[in-house]
């Protein structure tokens, strides 16, 4: 072993200096029995979770008699037409569409004004700011069955308000989207000012520097900075928006404004008279669609979103 192989001489002798050997942490049998658990759990609840939507989905192409004789086997051929007797008996179509409105709204409103407000709670130093800050956090912790009756009023009411009354109040899109936005708040919030907070600081004199306003350095850097915590947030509002049942429940009481999941319960309650099984799961499957598109398009965004607070 040469000099260069083994280390620097120790001055004074002739000894060459041994590199202490550094020890890897996790490595051993301990480290590989724990590796082992983990990667069972996740195999075990990667399971769990898949086994159930591939069942949904294979069984909305069986007929009735194939479900009622097999209901785990695998289906003779395509029926279709449990999508139509969904989509058109069922009306699923129509509360498919109120879902998107509802949901383009609300989701557009929650992300522009999270972001906003974020992004002045982590980048500006005035008075109060922490006092608002901890009014967004304390608003994670109210129960949405609590504000379901004060909501209601408050709701009802607004339709009395003169102009914008005829947009708002019970059975409006928009007042459904507000509520939307109201819960969705708070933890968008909480979420984008510690992801500004690890934008670095330089880019941003930098922009002031240049002459840039705060609005345009606000949609033009910093919110361009932040896309992979914005595209990730955005997914779980989608699916918290795209998902919800309560608050819908309260304020959509017209049929014809119901939107989706109020729509599946209406489905899964008259197939179940009719026992017509693989209609409702052709109304599952088409309510679950978006919200798998939506992932597989933006699954790398959201894995960079939530770990590009830890790295930095």
């Amino acid at each position: 072993m040469t000099a260069t192989e083994a280390g620097p001489r120790d001055p004074g002798t002739d000894e060459p200096q041994r590199k202490p050997r550094v020890r890897q942490p996790g490595v051993g049998v301990g480290g590989k029995a724990i590796g082992l658990l983990n990667g069972g759990f996740l195999l075990l609840w990667g399971l769990i979770t898949t086994l159930p939507l591939l069942w949904a989905i294979l069984s909305s192409f069986k007929t009735n008699g194939e479900f009622r004789t097999d209901p785990t086997g695998l289906p003779g051929g395509i029926a279709w037409d449990n999508f139509a007797r969904a989509w058109n008996a069922a009306n699923i179509g129509q509360y498919f569409l109120n879902s998107v409105i509802v949901v383009a709204m609300s989701l557009t409103m929650t992300m522009l004004f999270g972001a906003m407000g974020a992004y002045v709670l982590a980048r500006y130093d005035f008075p109060g700011n922490r006092i608002v800050y901890y009014v967004f956090v304390g608003g994670l912790m109210l129960p949405v069955f609590l504000a379901l009756v004060p909501m209601f009023f408050v709701v009802r009411n607004m339709g009395n308000l003169p102009i914008v009354g005829q947009f708002l109040g019970l059975n409006s899109y928009l007042s459904l989207a507000l509520v939307y936005v109201a819960f969705s708040m708070p933890f968008t919030v909480f979420f984008l000012t510690a992801f500004f907070r690890t934008l670095p600081n330089s880019v941003a004199e930098a922009g002031i520097m240049d002459g840039c306003s705060h609005f345009t350095l606000f949609f033009r850097i910093m919110l361009p900075m932040a896309k992979p915590g914005i595209i990730s947030l955005a997914l779980f509002n989608f699916l918290g928006h795209w998902n919800q049942y309560v608050l819908p429940l309260v304020i959509m009481q017209d049929g014809d404004k119901r939107v989706l999941a109020q729509g599946l319960g209406t489905l899964a309650a008259n197939t179940g008279f009719r026992a017509d099984y693989t209609a409702l799961f052709a109304g599952l499957v088409i309510a679950l669609m978006p919200v798998l598109i939506v992932y597989l398009l933006f699954q790398k965004q959201v894995q960079a979103g939530l770990t590009a607070g830890v790295l930095k």
